[in-house]
């Protein structure tokens, strides 16, 4: 097999290992595309492939977030990873491990961690790399990365929810909650939002939101009963999309342009957290991006 092909086999692992260390399509796409051009360049060809390829993108992503903090920082408003519409890397014996670990409430999670244990936590937890291979990745010995998947797996537990909803659960709320939204009904919308569910969007100081952040049932279904009917008008549509693994919806404008992302998160049958991703640099891995600021406008000119 030549290194071309060895490499397009496992493109699909090093793309989701550094998507979630790093949280975004693009940057994990360019540590992809960096860890290819490395292997190509090497000299010799490795005892295992997936090995040093694994360990090549790891420690490209460690770079990489570490520069993106300050960054983050510094971002305008709240900082939501890029939606993910599907995670190439599939592993039906860590199915459950992978579809967790892409969540937004997860990334999130992991966003609290430094960078090493992010990348431990990852390697160990997510794709279960032994710890041999997990301290070859990042660099540290054994009993070090042990001591970080330790640490990483408390921070994590201790921000996850107590009960899960399943996923047939998720997707039976998820279709109310859209019918709902379509035809602008506010009581339907608050009878599935939790009394003490949070709105919150990432715009990135690039684009308007639909609000910056709101909380309680009454207010979010007021809101979102209010305004999509209104961008209804202008032709604005959504598509049910399944992203990062949990419900939502794809926005679009009148030329199919990609508007913004809503991702639900549903726990104990109640929708509990609303997430949009309007920043059009983390929407153009989705399709065509629309202009935001033009389609504000309009609808802030139809009547209510």
């Amino acid at each position: 097999m030549s290194r071309t092909e060895e490499f397009q086999e496992l493109r699909p692992l090093l793309f989701s290992i550094a998507y979630r260390i790093l949280g975004s399509v693009g940057e994990a796409e360019d540590a992809v595309q960096e860890t290819w051009l490395r292997y190509e360049a090497a000299a010799t060809e490795p005892r295992s492939v997936k090995a040093y390829l694994s360990t090549t993108v790891t420690r490209i992503a460690i770079d990489v977030l570490r520069s993106a903090r300050v960054r983050r920082e510094q971002y305008v408003g709240d900082w939501l990873p890029e939606p993910l519409l599907d995670d190439p890397y599939d592993d039906p014996a860590r199915a459950a491990e992978l579809a967790d670990s892409v969540s937004t409430a997860a990334l999130l999670l992991l966003e609290r961690l430094s960078p090493l244990e992010r990348a431990v936590f990852v390697l160990r937890e997510v794709f279960d790399f032994g710890f041999p291979e997990v301290a070859s990745a990042v660099g540290r010995s054994e009993q070090a990365c042990r001591q970080l998947a330790s640490r990483a797996r408390r921070h994590m537990a201790a921000g996850r929810p107590r009960f899960e909803a399943d996923r047939a659960e998720r997707e039976e709320l998820a279709s109310r909650f859209f019918d709902a939204l379509r035809e602008g009904d506010v009581d339907g919308l608050q009878g599935l939002l939790a009394a003490d569910v949070s709105m919150v969007g990432d715009g990135g100081g690039k684009a308007p939101q639909l609000a910056r952040a709101v909380a309680g049932a009454r207010n979010v279904a007021r809101l979102l009963g209010s305004v999509c009917p209104r961008m209804a008008r202008i032709e604005v549509t959504f598509e049910p999309h399944e992203l990062n693994g949990q419900p939502g919806a794809v926005f679009y404008d009148r030329d199919g342009r990609v508007l913004h992302t809503l991702t639900l998160d549903v726990l104990d049958g109640r929708v509990q957290t609303i997430r949009t991703v309007i920043n059009p640099d983390k929407l153009r891995h989705v399709g065509p991006v629309a202009d935001a600021w033009a389609i504000h406008r309009e609808v802030r000119a139809t009547h209510p």
